[in-house]
């Protein structure tokens, strides 16, 4: 007669965890796709900051433009408005406080370029400015200014001459393609910089008058006002 003997089931075996090499292997993979990720955004962010500075120095310059504009005679005092690079000093204080005493247009156009001057500095990281006659406009009658604004280069460009080139406003393509000073009326962008090249339109919003009296100008505006 055969026994049949019961079996006892297998007793299940230890579930092992994973082992230190892979272990390992997954903290490198891990740390590898963060740091990819910091560095998309560490690139992305450079280039948000690079196309903000320019809009704030883009938006500078037209401030200046409209400070001009509302000046009663901004053609006779466009040579006052030039200025060089000032390279950290701040600037010359005006010798005459406009907003609380009246000034002739050439002490207003004082008082307009050392407070702007002072805001270029204040807005932009080692903001500087050089303000210049426009080369190309030789008339008697001068209407164009030349504006370069510069402010610090972003550290992870620095040594990267092809981005530098294609962002520095103040070059320009020859024939051939090489980048070529433009027509910054020798103005040169300063090393380690980031520039804007623009240039404003000057006009008379007002018209002096010498008929009442030779020494004094009486100014007629194009909005009623004297």
């Amino acid at each position: 007669m055969f026994r049949y003997q019961q079996l006892k089931p297998a007793s299940p075996r230890r579930q092992r965890g994973m082992t230190l090499l892979e272990s390992l292997a997954a903290v490198v993979v891990a740390a590898l796709g963060i740091l990819g990720i910091v560095g998309v955004q560490m690139r992305t962010l450079t280039d948000t900051q690079t196309s903000v500075r320019r809009a704030q120095a883009i938006r500078l310059i037209e401030d200046l433009d409209e400070r001009m504009k509302a000046a009663p005679s901004g053609l006779a005092t466009l040579a006052n408005y030039q200025s060089n690079w000032l390279n950290g000093t701040p600037p010359v204080p005006p010798a005459t406080d406009c907003q609380l005493t009246q000034c002739d247009p050439a002490q207003l156009a004082q008082f307009n370029l050392s407070n702007w001057m002072r805001t270029v500095q204040n807005v932009l990281p080692k903001g500087d400015a050089n303000i210049f006659l426009a080369p190309g406009d030789v008339d008697t009658d001068r209407r164009l200014l030349g504006v370069m604004i510069s402010w610090r280069q972003n550290e992870s460009y620095t040594a990267t001459t092809a981005y530098l080139d294609n962002t520095d406003a103040t070059l320009e393509r020859d024939g051939t393609g090489v980048f070529q000073q433009g027509s910054g009326g020798g103005v040169v962008c300063p090393p380690d910089r980031t520039c804007h090249l623009q240039y404003i339109s000057a006009t008379n919003r007002c018209t002096p008058d010498y008929s009442s009296n030779p020494s004094v100008a009486q100014y007629y505006c194009l909005d009623g006002g004297n």
